[in-house]
């Protein structure tokens, strides 16, 4: 399975032994602030997920690891949005590492990974129309607002992005 590395982070695949640095994300009501907090058996269900994925469609999420400190700061990568079969950029970082554009590098690496080795036509994102930070790293990886639209039981901003759209040298580096 393909690992990938930036200039400061390193992506592999979750294994069973990431489960309680997954639960420190998860459980931070600022990490999910946007997003759902996971109890125990939701983030071993999300974990076991994960690897599975990968498995079924070679692409999925991946463990970020800050290359200075070889720990785990969140998880970015694509899934399937919600009840479609749309392929969703998505990610969750330790708020330590918040404020230092380490969501873009590793959502830019994924959006090529995305159309260079999976073959993509298309990849979306959404995010909460509160969630500012994040509707910025979604903006700055060359991404387009299309809609609003109605995901996971709630009310999201929808952006998306084609293959042919896409330039893996070009992206904004301001919102």
């Amino acid at each position: 399975m393909p690992e990938i590395e930036t200039v400061q982070l390193k992506f592999r695949h979750f294994t069973a032994e990431d489960f309680d640095d997954l639960f420190r994300l998860y459980t931070d009501p600022e990490v999910m602030k946007y997003l759902s907090p996971r109890t125990k058996e939701q983030t071993q269900a999300s974990l076991s997920k994960d690897i599975q994925h990968w498995q079924e469609h070679n692409f999925g999420m991946w463990a970020v690891i800050d290359k200075q400190s070889s720990k785990i700061i969140g998880r970015c990568g694509l899934g399937f949005l919600d009840n479609t079969s749309e392929v969703e950029l998505g990610y969750v970082f330790d708020k330590s590492y918040w404020n230092m554009g380490l969501a873009t590098e590793p959502s830019k690496a994924t959006l090529k990974y995305g159309f260079e080795e999976v073959k993509l036509e298309r990849i979306v994102a959404i995010a909460k129309p509160e969630n500012i930070a994040s509707v910025c790293v979604i903006e700055k990886v060359g991404m387009k607002y299309e809609k609003n639209a109605h995901h996971y039981g709630v009310d999201v901003i929808y952006y998306a992005v084609s293959r042919g759209e896409w330039q893996s040298d070009k992206f904004s580096t301001e919102c």
